[in-house]
Formats: structure tokens, sequence, C-alpha cells
């Protein structure tokens, strides 16, 4: 079994692994029609999956994560089965290329259907019509500007959308949502088109130039390789990790059913260090949770060790500087210390950071669309250069017009998704170099940051209604987001020496049925049990908000924009001392992830897991880390199949089983 390793220096990330196992094969492989159907065909009934223990549950958040547990125990379920087909019936079995298929079209599938994504969208398209009030007001202020081609306005549908106790399959419940359903499939297949041009675009850059890492595809390069290989299965420490990951979960499953059997506390739900610090000003750190997943900790044992000492080291400084904001008063600062403009400025400037590093790409890219450079090649590109401009450009223009039907003015479409695609370049970058276990931003929505910066006054009460039916693609989480899933998954094409056009066209395809049965899978559990009855509260907070924001406009926020700029500048600061001094420890992304939220589901584990590597370097060298991999994608894959297994149990007998990750 040949590994990859993911630390620095850049330049060497990976070769080794890409030249083996280049060598291995002998000629591109392709997709095929019958893998693309099978990946279509496994699509729904995961979209359900997802939907019940996620959406309706709020439990499993595979799709909170970089590497879906869901997917790979799809994968892994696939290649058992190829090996018993290799053996019998080798013409049939299924080959890397093929594995492959399946896994880019469940991931990107799965990140549709996932929390920060369509379990957004589905509650936000009927809230606003089905909770207006005479109270609230919500018909006077702002009815009037959302779409009703994209919203559910039919007082019968929302009764029962809302109210459970009946069914999607009468005509007076499904009518009145073809409108929307139809509406916003097409949306987010321009979406997932835009950003798979742009992944064209950048990927030479950074696959090729800068040969970053890419830590998230190691589990699964390792399992579709060849089709899988028995060999996978003969290592003594993958099994001993399994051992551990998974007898933590069936342990701690068996507690959840009786719990006078012992079980084994991980969560961040568990463990909180924010009680030991309750006296002034050291209380102004609020909750400290320590969460110690087996799972995340394997999976920080592939980043390289810089991130996940700056992960967690930034942390710190975050509750530091809420100490610092309560010893001092900051009466003049409210806000202070603003961490959601930090952080947003901090991933504004990871893109600026980024495009200066590849800018001498991105003028070649430019040399081959204008003027056909024949020096610049784009053979191995699932589009040529030039159609993924094009392309990049028309699916923004057809989304602009989308736009201004939905109401908002012209001005504002291009600061929108301006400011929504350098964000989206940043994750997919931290992902490809850094490869984190979660990257939530929470919050960090184009539209908030213009009201932050310009007041809502100025954005004009048509934006700002908009403004939450976009909360789902641009401004959750962004843990669901589709372009880091479709560049790693260009990566692992690249590396397997697999032909990509087809692949492009399952990726797309995946998008499409990802949303319609996103949508079916949700919709019809929530005419079962009722909108009002799950745990989904984002719809309503994003409407309440809109509610203050248009009764009560503002100016810009105090501070705001100060503390992104602030944030922009600690990043390029960060990044001039990496590029001057090669131990500097400290790297930007770590900064931009741990000033947001998210980071605190896995922040301790980063230590666990950066500790275990700095001893392995240290004392056993590069040799004994590539011998210790195994160990770490046991752990994942018990984690993961045993987690699966409570979760699919709860599914069929529609009980709550122990949920393994929970954020």
């Amino acid at each position: 079994m040949v590994y990859w390793h993911g630390d620095r220096p850049p330049q060497h990330r990976g070769a080794a692994f890409v030249t083996q196992l280049a060598r291995k094969l002998s000629a591109p492989q392709a997709p095929t029609w019958r893998s693309i159907a099978l990946g279509a065909a496994l699509i729904p009934p995961n979209a359900y999956w997802l939907m019940q223990i996620e959406g309706v549950w709020n439990t499993g958040h595979s799709s909170c994560l970089s590497l879906m547990w869901h997917v790979i125990v799809n994968l892994l379920l696939l290649m058992v089965a190829n090996l018993g087909i290799k053996r019998h019936a080798p013409r049939h079995a299924l080959t890397a290329a093929e594995l492959l298929t399946v896994y880019a079209m469940l991931t990107l599938a799965g990140a549709i259907a996932g929390r920060d994504s369509y379990q957004i969208l589905v509650p936000v398209m009927g809230w606003a019509f089905h909770y207006a009030t005479p109270d609230n007001e919500w018909a006077a202020l702002f009815h009037r500007y959302l779409p009703k081609w994209l919203t559910v306005q039919d007082p019968v549908a929302l009764e029962a959308l809302y109210g459970g106790e009946s069914t999607l399959y009468v005509t007076e419940n499904w009518r009145p949502l073809v409108s929307p359903v139809l509406g916003w499939t097409a949306f987010v297949g321009l979406i997932g088109w835009v950003l798979l041009c742009a992944n064209v675009l950048i990927r030479k850059q950074w696959t090729q130039r800068e040969r970053l890492s890419y830590p998230i595809i190691q589990l699964p390069l390792a399992v579709i390789e060849d089709g899988g290989r028995t060999d996978f299965f003969r290592n003594r420490l993958l099994w001993i990790g399994f051992g551990i990951g998974g007898g933590i979960d069936l342990l701690n499953g068996l507690h959840y059913v009786w719990p006078h059997v012992p079980g084994i506390p991980v969560t961040y739900l568990d463990h909180n260090l924010g009680a030991f610090f309750t006296t002034k000003p050291w209380n102004a750190m609020g909750s400290i949770p320590f969460p110690i997943y087996p799972f995340a900790i394997a999976l920080g044992f592939f980043l390289p060790l810089d991130l996940a000492f700056s992960t967690w080291f930034f942390y710190v400084v975050r509750k530091l500087q809420q100490v610092l904001g309560a010893a001092l008063g900051m009466r003049s600062l409210p806000g202070f210390p603003y961490l959601n403009q930090q952080s947003t400025g901090a991933w504004l400037g990871l893109f600026f950071v980024v495009t200066w590093l590849g800018r001498y790409h991105v003028r070649d890219v430019m040399r081959r669309v204008f003027l056909n450079a024949r020096d610049v090649d784009d053979a191995d590109e699932p589009m040529p250069y030039r159609v993924a401009a094009i392309g990049f450009a028309a699916g923004f223009v057809v989304i602009g017009a989308i736009c201004l039907r939905m109401g908002m003015s012209l001005w504002i479409l291009p600061l929108f998704f301006g400011i929504w695609m350098m964000l989206s370049v940043s994750i997919t970058r931290v992902r490809a170099e850094l490869g984190p276990p979660t990257h939530e931003l929470v919050g960090m929505n184009p539209g908030n940051l213009m009201a932050d910066v310009v007041g809502t006054r100025r954005l004009g009460a048509n934006n700002l209604a908009v403004f939450p039916l976009f909360w789902w693609f641009a401004g959750r989480g962004y843990r669901d987001h589709l372009m880091p899933h479709q560049l790693e998954s260009l990566k692992m094409a690249e590396v397997l020496r697999i032909r990509t056009r087809r692949l492009a066209v399952a990726m797309t395809l995946a998008v499409v049925i990802g949303s319609l049965s996103a949508f079916w899978a949700l919709l019809h559990l929530s005419f079962e049990t009722g909108l009002r009855n799950v745990p989904i509260g984002h719809a309503s907070g994003v409407w309440r908000a809109l509610e203050l924001r248009l009764s009560v406009p503002q100016g810009p926020v105090k501070g705001a924009g100060l503390f992104m700029v602030i944030g922009a500048m600690v990043t390029f600061g960060l990044m001039f001392l990496r590029t001057r001094f090669l131990w500097w420890p400290l790297h930007p992304a770590g900064y931009a992830l741990s000033m947001n939220f998210g980071i605190d589901y896995i922040w301790s584990c980063l230590i666990f897991a950066s500790i275990a590597k700095l001893l392995v370097l240290r004392f056993g060298g590069i040799k004994a880390y590539r011998r210790a991999l195994p160990l770490a994608f046991g752990v994942i894959l018990g984690e993961y199949v045993v987690g699966a297994g409570w979760s699919l149990l709860a599914t069929i007998i529609k009980r709550q089983m122990y949920d393994f990750y929970f954020a």
C-alpha cells in the first residue's frame, strides 16, 4: 500500500505517492455510464438517510464533515462487493474510475442535502408566510418583495407542511411546490456549473505547480485504488485502529440504549473547560468545549503540523480576546472583539493571497482564453479553458438574471456574488492545502457583510428580503460547499490517471439529481412529521432578523469595517512571515478558521493530533509516519462504520440512536 504524506514543504507534498501510483497504472481510465447510473441510483436513498437523521432529528451530521461518513460507508460497501466480483466475474468488476465517479456524485449530492444547504432552504421557502401574524407584521413588511415562484405561499400546503400528519403525494400539497422545487434546482445547477468552471481554471496551479497535499482524499484514494485491494484489509494496524474507533462507538451506542452500560464521553457536549473560569474577566470566555472525537484526531493526523497547531493556538487567542474585551470594558466598541468580522476579513484576505501566488497561472489561462496560446496546455482538463471561462461568465449572467427577476438591484449583484466567490475560492484552497475536518463559517453572509459596512438603509428592502432565501448557500456555515468537493474529486482523478471529461458530466448530473432527491426526502418527511416539530431553527432566525432590519433601519456597524481590515492584515502578515521564515509555525488559515465558532467542535482534537504526529516524526521520521497511517485510517473507518450502523438502525426503526458526531 502506498500512502501520501501531507506535510511541508509544499513543493514535495504528495510527490512520492503520485509518482509511485502513476507507474502502476498503464493507461488512463474513464468513468462509465454504468457508474454514473449507479451513483444516480444511490443518491435518493442517501438523501433520505441524511434528511431523517440530520434534518428531522438534528443528529449524525455527516454533511458537516469534510470527509462525509455516509459516503465513505457507501464506498467501502461497494469496495467489499467489488472484491467478490473480481474473484468470480472479473470482467464485470468496477474500476477505480467507476468507484471515484460514485464517490464524487455522492459527495456533491450529500452537500446539497446537507445541514447548511437544503435543510435550510426547505423551511425558509414557506416560513415567512406560515408564521406571518398581525403582531409581527411580516405581510406588510416584506411579503411583496418575496418571489412567488421560489417560495411556498399556499395556506393549505403550508399547514400540512409545517403541521405534519399528512402526505406529499396529494395534489393540494405537491402542486404548490413544483415551481420552487424546479426553480431552486435550476439555480443550484447553475451554482454547481460556475464552481466547476472555476475549478477547471485554477486546478493546475494548486495541483501541479504548488503540489498541494489534499489531506481529505487520502482515505478514499486508499479505498478505491485498483477498484479495491485485499491487502488494504490485511494491515494489522488498520484493524487495531478500527477496533479503537469502532469499539468506542459500539460501547457508547450500548450506553445510549442501556444507560447502565458504561460509556466514554467524547463529544463537545461532554466536557466544558469554561466551567472552571467563573470570575471576571475570565468568565467572558464562555463555554470552552473540549471534544475528543477519535475520528477527528485521526483526520487531524493527516494535517500539516503548522495548520493543526495554528488552529488550536488561534482558538486560545480568540478566547483571550474575549477576556481582554471584558477587562477593558470596550464601551467605545461594544462589539469587540468582532470575531465574525475578523474571520470575514481573514477569509477575504486569503483570497488575495491565493490570487497573488497564482498570478502567473492566471496570466497563462487568460492567454489561452483570449489569444489561444499554444504553449498553455489544457488537454487534460475536464473542459478547455476557453469553454470554462465562457461557461463561468455565462453562468453568472443567468444567475444574475434570475436574481433581477427575484427583485434584487443590479448594483448589488457583483458585490454579493463577488464576495461569495472570494469566500468559495478561499474555502476550497484551505481544503486543498490543509484539509481541516470541518470548516463552519457561521453567519458569513455577503449580505451581512454589506449591511455591516454600509448599513441596512442603503441596501434597500428589496435586497434585504432576498438575502434570507440565499442563506442555504451563502451564509449559514459553508460546510456543505460544492467547490472543494469538486476539486478533490478532480485531484483524485489526476492521481489515478482518470480522464475527467465524463467525470465532469457525472458531477453536473449529481447536482441536479441531488437537488431533486433532497427536496423529495425532506418534503416527504416534513409532511409526515411537520416542520414545526423538527429542530430546524435557522429559518425563523433569518426572518426575525429581516423583521428587525426593516422595522429599525440602521447605518454601518461601528468598528465592523475596521476589524475586517484587521483580519485581512493579520492574514497578510502571517503569510509574509511564512514566506520569509521557513520555521514560522503559524498559518493564516488557522487564524481564519478559529476566529469563527465552527472550530469549537474539533479544536481540542487537533491538539492530540498535532502532538501524536510531532512525536512520530520526531522519534521515527517519515517512515514511521507512513507506517502509522493505516492506524489513522482504521480509527476513522471504525467510527464511520459503527456510527453509520447506529444511524442506519435508527432510520429503519424510526427511533434516535447514538450520535457519534454531534455538531
